[in-house]
């Protein structure tokens, strides 16, 4: 079975459909709300809406998923032309059953991860006991950032995107 984490953010067009879309091609287990985030990186850019969420299929192994988010990201129009800038969809690989990988396409766990609340916030509320690999729990992870971080991770009042 290839469980996988993934991460989800928009900041171009229509946000929450762009979200939608992962979840409607890749019928997760489990789906975050939607959180809106200040950019990272690139501060210069309209704010992000991000979400988690908890993907299964014993077809899958790590690359596949990364394929399937790139594919996901394609059809949303996401054209690469500035590192951490704007986007219509970002579709990142977290963690896959705990599989490692210092692979430059696919670097496994994500190496933003322990120090992005906006990632380990959604991932805390549908997984409470989450280990990212070689870090420890998320919810100490979370716990180790600083508050204005923690902060600026603010849920919206979107409706949740559903997996079903």
């Amino acid at each position: 079975m290839s469980r996988a984490v993934l991460s989800l953010g928009s900041n171009l067009g229509d946000r929450l459909g762009f979200l939608a879309s992962v979840v409607t091609a890749l019928h997760p287990v489990a789906v975050s709300s939607v959180y809106e985030t200040k950019p990272w990186g690139v501060e210069d850019q309209p704010d992000f809406l991000n979400a988690v969420c908890v993907v299964d299929d014993p077809a899958r192994d790590h690359w596949a998923w990364l394929r399937a988010g790139q594919e996901l990201e394609r059809a949303a129009g996401r054209v690469r032309e500035q590192r951490w800038g704007p986007r219509t969809l970002d579709v990142d690989v977290v963690t896959v059953d705990g599989v490692r990988s210092t692979d430059p396409e696919l670097l496994l766990p994500h190496p933003g991860t322990p120090t992005r609340a906006s990632v380990l916030i959604p991932w805390l509320e549908i997984e409470p006991d989450a280990v990212l690999p070689g870090h420890g729990p998320i919810a100490a992870l979370l716990e180790a950032l600083p508050a204005d971080e923690r902060a600026g991770v603010v849920r919206t009042a979107a409706a949740p995107i559903s997996p079903k």
